[in-house]
């Protein structure tokens, strides 16, 4: 059993770096923002990293979207671990418990 428990603690700590990261990702600024030719050199630059800019919000988007997805699935996962585990250990104690009185019978 106590493998099945470190099993479930590596789940829940999975669970919450994907959140870290999910939050980290969904508050990240843009990387592309703040820039002027001044800075880059080049118009054309300037209009490459406005472009990113768009594809950058959208897969942001997207992949803040799958992290709290998977986020949301390993930590249920964690949690349905854990509910078995304990209904399990309930139940064998309980199965403990009657067994001197079934044997005194």
């Amino acid at each position: 059993m106590g493998d099945q428990e470190a099993d479930i603690e590596r789940i829940k700590e999975s669970a919450r770096a994907l959140k870290r990261i999910r939050d980290t990702f969904a508050e990240r600024a843009n990387p592309a923002d703040g820039y002027a030719v001044d800075d880059l050199g080049s118009q054309k630059i300037l209009d490459a990293f406005d472009k990113f800019s768009s594809n950058w919000k959208i897969r942001r988007r997207q992949l803040t979207e799958e992290l709290e997805r998977l986020h949301g699935i390993t930590k249920g996962a964690a949690e349905s671990y854990e509910t078995l585990d304990h209904e399990l250990a309930e139940a064998l104690r309980r199965t403990d418990e009657r067994q001197p009185k079934e044997a005194g019978k």
